[in-house]
């Protein structure tokens, strides 16, 4: 792939134009629209900017970093400036994570069309490398080499050297670093140029830890034989099954490596629905839930907001056809559609128009009106169709149900949705017809048009638990604040979990979450709530939680609850889990880190002292958390060698989340990256750690290097 990578662009014209750059209008606003001359650079890895051709460049953004690319009438800031700038000149770089996207306009229709091809390729070859090709790609050292030449002449001096080590967070010696200076400077003329610079770095980047492991396996320190390799396979990594075979497919793949990523689903979809994630504008990231709140809007068209918030609005039919353009981008397995609906007869009529004329075959038209949860199609029955859910009645009939408990001060519920500007901000008309008064009933009349699409019926409140199953004739969903889950949780933890093995369970955000921060969904996962909306706009430890579980079972936006979860006469209960009997002791030596970026990169002298620390969230009693010591000026190759023994009752509920943090004495340590996965896919043995950034983005190639033993049992912790 790499090579191909240097072939296309030799060869193909898109990419040659872009390598010698073109005049685009940059749009951040209606007011802010500026001339730039971006140039793709030769390594193709990276695309730069200048205020003119010729002038001062410097870096726009990295191809790895960018997710799609769209036209320009997918953006509402270019839409809101059509009269201004052509929209078919235009297109939009969206990136990977929650930054900002980037609006360009070119001077032609076919200008705009180069770069939309070629950025596209780019992404596609960046995208099917693997780790190791994209380390071995010249872009990533051309882009250190140039920001350390300062004077950009080609050449690099010891003093711009000593800068570039400061850039990257080295503090060395100064004789020492002068010493591999010296040996990479072949010509002798006192500047690293070309291959000389690539030697250096090699030199620089030369790992003592892996090098006397390697060497405990070899014979003669210079190579691995088969059966040397395979020693170091069942007795470092734990692979007690490797054959020969499997050795061979692994040299193959990494000495060196032309595979891609390789994601499959692992869990077998084949039971009812039981594990999905929710938000909307993660639907390309794998959510399968997508909470969407509907009012009357102007002209006829219903809206979409937050009801009592600040959030802005949108089309309703803008949003559904978003739905069907990225809901199956990334998964094939079905999407959620929950409708919060506040419209007027009329508007729900046009509500269900968009509905059938959008979505078309995608949506679900078979009804599941009757169907005991068991006789639910699976996840694998459904792929590539969304399913609509909401409160759903026939022609004027009125719907009576126990209110919700009302949150303090606040109705609005914060279930994550995606929020789109729009050019217009009209009063909301109330027709949310739920009384305040939990005692009185709620009346609601729907549609039906759009009756006739919805195919869950209502929600329930927890007393209905007492129930006889057998009195239950529909499938029903739940629906809890999160307060109110929790407290479930407490007081009646095994009976919350049978409830949910036989019904689905909805889990939104307090409505006092005005900031729209998030809860910690795992403590409503381990009682099987099976749909935990959370506020994905909003990064931080709980969307790290979020991510790192659905990073599971190939990344499809379901997974599969342990069979403990699944069963309604289950005697689990998260807050009082008995008989470990799967029980496990994990023992995390934290060995070394590589290039670890600044937590700070404003301080260009600065170097980290950072420290790891490994957390554990599953249960209340596995909860726990762990640091090793700063290293003190260190953030290219920093050695810790500290283990760190974790205790886990539930391994099965259990998430794993390493954490780079910079000491700071004065104050609260900055954060570096992280990385979070569930226990049950940590691998044993020596393992690489690649680190993300707050935003979910990679932070490639900053990694921690770490050893996994994980024993059956607990054991009492020797420190």
């Amino acid at each position: 792939m790499a090579s191909l990578l240097q072939d296309r662009l030799t060869t193909d014209q898109d990419l040659l134009l872009m390598q010698e750059g073109m005049l685009m209008r940059k749009v951040r606003s209606k007011s802010w629209k500026k001339l730039r001359y971006f140039r793709l650079q030769n390594d193709g890895m990276m695309v730069w900017h200048a205020r003119q051709a010729g002038g001062s460049a410097k870096p726009s953004f990295s191809i790895s970093d960018v997710d799609t690319i769209r036209k320009g009438h997918d953006s509402e800031l270019l839409r809101s400036l059509a009269e201004e700038l052509p929209l078919e000149q235009g297109f939009t770089i969206v990136f990977h994570g929650r930054g900002s996207n980037l609006d360009l306009v070119a001077n032609s229709v076919e200008e705009a069309q180069i770069w939309m091809r070629g950025l596209q390729l780019l992404v596609d070859l960046v995208t099917n490398m693997d780790h190791q090709e994209r380390l071995d790609q010249p872009g990533w050292l051309s882009d250190w080499f140039q920001r350390g030449d300062k004077n950009q002449d080609g050449k690099m001096t010891f003093q711009e050297v000593q800068r570039l080590l400061h850039l990257m967070n080295v503090e060395m010696d100064q004789e020492y670093a002068f010493s591999l200076f010296q040996e990479a400077d072949t010509s002798q003329s006192g500047t690293l140029e070309g291959e000389e610079f690539v030697q250096f770095y090699k030199a620089l980047t030369k790992r003592a830890e892996v090098q006397e492991l390697f060497e405990s396996f070899s014979a003669d320190g210079q190579k691995l034989t088969l059966l040397e390799f395979l020693d170091f396979l069942r007795e470092e990594q734990k692979e007690r099954d490797c054959t020969s075979d499997l050795a061979l497919e692994l040299i193959d793949r990494y000495e060196p490596s032309d595979s891609g990523k390789r994601n499959q689903v692992d869990q077998i979809l084949t039971s009812p629905i039981s594990g999905v994630g929710g938000s909307f504008r993660a639907l390309k990231r794998g959510c399968r839930c997508v909470e969407v709140d509907v009012w009357d809007g102007p002209n006829g068209e219903p809206i979409v907001y937050h009801g009592h918030t600040l959030t802005s609005r949108i089309l309703f039919k803008d949003v559904v056809a978003t739905v069907a353009q990225y809901a199956f981008q990334t998964s094939d397995y079905p999407v959620i559609l929950s409708l919060e609906n506040h419209c007027s007869w009329e508007q729900q009529q046009t509500m269900a128009r968009h509905l059938t004329e959008i979505l078309g075959e995608q949506l679900l038209s078979t009804t599941l009106d009757g169907l005991l949860p068991n006789q639910l199609p699976s996840p694998e029955e459904l792929r590539r169709k969304i399913l609509v859910k909401g409160k759903k009645l026939t022609f004027e009939e009125d719907l009576e149900y126990e209110e919700e408990e009302p949150e303090p001060e606040l109705e609005g519920e914060q279930e994550s949705e995606l929020v789109l500007e729009s050019q217009f901000e009209p009063e909301p008309q109330e027709q949310n017809l739920q009384s305040k008064d939990k005692k009185k009933k709620s009346k609601l009349i729907l549609c039906p048009a759009l009756s006739s699409l919805v195919i869950y019926l209502k929600s329930v409140s927890f007393r209905s638990f007492t129930h006889s199953k057998e009195h239950y004739h529909f499938y029903e969903i739940s629906s809890f604040s999160e307060t109110k889950a929790k407290r479930l949780i407490k007081e009646a933890g095994n009976e919350f979990v049978q409830h949910n093995a036989w019904q689905l369970s909805r889990v939104y955000p307090s409505g006092l979450r005005t900031d729209s921060s998030n809860y910690n969904p795992q403590e409503l996962w381990s009682a099987g709530c099976q749909m935990v909306a959370m506020n994905m706009q909003t990064a931080g430890l709980e969307m790290d939680i979020c991510d790192g579980y659905f990073r599971q079972n190939g990344g499809c936006g379901y997974v599969l609850k342990p069979d403990f979860l699944r069963d309604a006469q289950s005697s689990f209960d998260p807050e009082r889990p008995i008989s470990p009997f799967k029980a496990q002791t994990l023992l995390i030596q934290v060995i070394s880190g590589q290039q670890l970026p600044k937590a700070d990169k404003t301080k260009e002298g600065s170097i980290v002292d950072p420290l790891v620390r490994v957390q554990i969230f599953g249960v209340r009693l596995d909860t726990a958390r762990q640091e090793t010591n700063y290293v003190d000026n260190n953030g290219f190759n920093p050695y810790w060698g500290q283990t760190l023994c974790f205790r886990v009752l539930v391994p099965e509920l259990a998430m794993l989340r390493f954490v780079v943090m910079d000491y700071d004495w004065k104050s609260r340590n900055d954060f570096i990256g992280q990385y979070t996965l569930p226990c049950t896919c940590m691998q044993q043995g020596y393992r690489h750690i690649h680190l993300l950034s707050k935003d979910g983005i990679s932070l490639h190639p900053a990694s921690i290097f770490v050893y996994i033993c994980i024993r059956e049992g607990l054991e009492e912790d020797e420190s």
